[in-house]
């Protein structure tokens, strides 16, 4: 009762001042909740289906680049490297450039560090094996060219600072 008559009042006072008439449209609480829900749902399929298409675009190329996951592969040397960590390629794009480096720099870098990751990994009981799950084959031997020597420094980098590991 007393909303009809604040309707009332409103509509008149605003008619009187504005010199003109006006609806007023009421909602219903339940469909606004059924509108903010369908507007979620179609938003949140919008973003799948582009997700879907950046994906597609980037499998066709030699170094696929999706979701953190860097893969790296040469079929003449048999040597393929796939970094997947999440966060990797974002904190990447903000480091110094390869160029920055030399490639007997990286050699000498990943060298060590390589030994040292590998010695971890044999120890599971004084490391984690979560952390320190698989050897890395990295012979000293083998030119693997700037962009994998680049690759490999700049995860070791990473990973100390993501797991607060020091490899020296």
């Amino acid at each position: 009762m007393l909303s009809s008559n604040w309707e009332r009042f409103s509509r008149s006072s605003l008619s009187k001042e504005c010199g003109t008439n006006f609806v007023i449209i009421t909602v219903n609480y339940f469909s606004m909740r059924i509108f903010a829900l369908l507007l979620i749902c179609s938003f949140w399929m919008i973003s799948c289906d582009s997700t879907k298409q950046s994906v597609a675009q980037n499998e066709n190329k030699d170094t696929a680049v999706s979701v953190d996951t860097i893969r790296i592969e040469n079929k003449e040397l048999e040597y393929e490297i796939i970094i997947i960590e999440i966060g990797f390629e974002s904190w990447l794009v903000t480091q110094r450039p390869p160029s920055y480096y030399t490639q007997a720099t990286l050699e000498s870098k990943n060298l060590f560090n390589v030994m040292e990751w590998n010695r971890r990994v044999t120890m599971p009981h004084g490391y984690n094996s979560v952390t320190y799950n698989q050897q890395i084959n990295y012979d000293p031997t083998v030119d693997y060219g700037m962009e994998v020597n680049y690759l490999l420094h700049m995860y070791f980098e990473f990973f100390q600072k993501k797991y607060k590991q020091k490899l020296y």
